[in-house]
């Protein structure tokens, strides 16, 4: 079905999913950058990495990855089909696969060894104890010294420090309060797509999903230590702005 969607109009659907998007992560694109450079600074000596991106949606980060470390097999992994089929219709390039994260079986779509495992406001829908089976999944695959970096809105774990945070980023940044005019919210975006005839065949590839139970506010901390548990030596944190943060767990 991909094959027949215009690539123009699946870049102009990127386009405004992005800038939907950028309502709600703050600091986005340097968070992406953030994510670029910890991956290629793992990678630097493996003359063909493969980096793996959870909740790719459509490849807006596996994007930006395949570009940093353009020698890498960058693989984004998602389980919306019409998200997989606007990204691999407008970055062809870049290898897209549906699979629900966390499903049963759900590891089968990735490649055995890996170097490095992204993610970027994906991991949050998942509750703590399904989130401690994925990162021992990954922890399986990865090799010794790959990372799973995992940029989310990832709370401090002291109450008061967090909200200070959140106080600094909306004050340094006008991303929330401020959107771009022609951002969409989340609803407000699937609501367009409703409209565009030209997406009607894609939307009819949509199987409802099980429900999510809202998103899972998880600390650092407890991130942390579902990541050791799960067979990782060391993470933290190595970026913040506010409640947007880059954690990094090494193999």
């Amino acid at each position: 079905m991909t094959g027949v969607l215009d690539a123009a109009v699946a870049a102009e659907w990127v386009e405004s999913w992005d800038r939907q998007q950028e309502r709600y992560a703050v600091a986005r694109d340097e968070r992406f950058a953030v994510v670029c450079e910890v991956v290629a600074a793992v990678t630097r000596s493996e003359p063909t990495p493969v980096v793996v991106d959870l909740g790719c949606g459509p490849g807006s980060l596996t994007v930006r990855v395949a570009r940093r470390v353009p020698r890498a097999r960058t693989l984004g992994v998602d389980a919306d089909p019409l998200l997989l089929a606007l990204g691999r219709a407008a970055s062809p390039d870049v290898e897209l696969v549906e699979a629900v994260v966390g499903a049963p079986g759900w590891t089968d779509v990735l490649p055995a060894r890996l170097d490095a495992v992204v993610s970027s406001t994906a991991l949050h829908y998942l509750p703590p104890d399904a989130l401690g089976t994925v990162y021992a999944d990954l922890a399986v695959r990865l090799r010794p010294g790959g990372v799973l970096v995992n940029a989310d809105h990832l709370p401090a774990d002291d109450v008061v420090l967090d909200v200070l945070g959140r106080a600094v980023a909306r004050r340094r940044t006008s991303v929330l309060a401020t959107p771009a005019p022609d951002a969409l919210d989340w609803s407000g975006w699937w609501e367009a797509v409703a409209r565009d005839p030209r997406l009607h065949a894609l939307r009819a590839q949509r199987v409802p999903q099980p429900a999510v139970a809202g998103e899972h506010v998880v600390p650092v901390g407890v991130h942390n230590r579902l990541l050791l548990a799960g067979g990782f030596s060391r993470c933290g944190v190595v970026w913040r702005d506010g409640p947007s943060a880059v954690l990094v767990a090494v193999r």
